[in-house]
């Protein structure tokens, strides 16, 4: 890409906006009386959280070796791709360019924005053609740049994602919500090259910490400072927190759990192999799997029956569904209805 002025990419309203700080959180104390923030003086939770996550943030830079200032916490990834999209699209005159398919969310968000969506369509692969993103990125020139690696629904990871990197002029995000069930690197080590970039992870994943609804995006200190102006004072709660810290203290709980969904994507990937109703099964870098059934109809409506649900994505893509991988047992009800269809 060109020289690089995260200014010139800035909503200039932005730029001038100034953040809500708190005078606590931005200060030590030894044992302070708390009268600035007209809370109760009783409850178990009668404290606003910390607005900055200093904690949060300290534990995140020492397992992803990122400084604590190039790190923003959000109330799950979705928070993170609205504030992004606000700092950097005006309204009813930028537009973002994202994957096609892949996670809705980042239409949904820049619609209410009242920004253009440009769809960069995948080829029966589901990976990205090069010269159409070339032309699409010159003809458009959209703000940023929503890549999903692994890609949700489609489970691939991007293939030379460095690529599109640099060779898109304005905020390329990286979503890495499935990066824990992949083997390909993170775009965390990319960040010092690319000041363009923006890597977005979350805890609801391999985690197991979709109730909480903690999300994080890596990036430069500049980009981080503005995602950090314009979010909500205290926009994730003490308890998910709390949580979370707790959960990178016991990461080998995490770990266990992982190795044991990896386990189930390999025994599910045999069993599919056997059923008859099944017509073709994508590879899947992810803890999901997009199939293609001979009848879709059927199929769906035969899970719905058993109480198994599924996520159908026809007709965006034709007679498939995403199937997100369970525990044995539920695995096991899963293949016995696929087998009696």
């Amino acid at each position: 890409m060109k020289e690089f002025n995260i200014n010139s990419l800035v909503r200039k309203n932005i730029l001038e906006l100034q953040p809500y700080i708190s005078f606590r959180d931005n200060n030590e104390f030894e044992n302070p009386i708390l009268l600035d923030a007209n809370e109760s003086p009783f409850g178990e939770f009668n404290r606003y959280p910390d607005s900055t996550q200093k904690k949060l943030k300290q534990k995140l830079s020492e397992i992803k070796n990122v400084a604590a200032d190039q790190i923003a916490v959000g109330n799950g990834s979705d928070e993170l791709i609205d504030l992004i999209i606000k700092v950097f699209c005006e309204p009813k005159k930028d537009s973002i360019l994202m994957m096609y398919p892949s996670f809705a969310m980042y239409g949904f968000y820049a619609s209410i924005n009242e920004n253009k969506v440009i769809k960069l369509d995948l080829n029966a692969n589901f990976e990205i053609v090069k010269d159409d993103f070339l032309k699409i990125s010159k003809d458009f020139r959209s703000k940023v740049f929503f890549l999903c690696s692994p890609n949700n629904p489609t489970g691939n990871s991007v293939k030379d994602i460095e690529f599109y990197i640099k060779n898109f002029n304005g905020i390329v995000v990286v979503d890495e919500a499935y990066i824990e069930f992949s083997e390909e690197r993170s775009c965390v080590e990319l960040l010092e090259k690319y000041p363009n970039l923006i890597v977005l992870q979350t805890f609801s994943k391999a985690w197991g910490m979709a109730g909480a609804r903690v999300g994080i995006a890596y990036s430069s200190k500049e980009i981080i400072k503005l995602i950090n102006t314009v979010k909500a004072p205290y926009n994730v709660n003490s308890l998910s927190s709390n949580k979370v810290i707790e959960l990178i203290d016991k990461q080998e709980n995490v770990k266990q759990n992982l190795e044991s969904i990896l386990n189930e994507v390999s025994w599910l990937e045999n069993e599919f192999q056997l059923v008859n109703c099944i017509k073709k099964v994508y590879p899947t870098d992810a803890n999901f799997f997009l199939i293609e059934f001979e009848d879709l109809e059927k199929v769906y409506e035969k899970l719905l029956e058993k109480e198994i649900l599924t996520s159908k994505r026809s007709p965006q893509i034709p007679n498939c569904i995403r199937i997100n991988v369970g525990s044995r047992e539920e695995n096991i009800q899963l293949i016995e209805v696929l087998k009696s269809i």
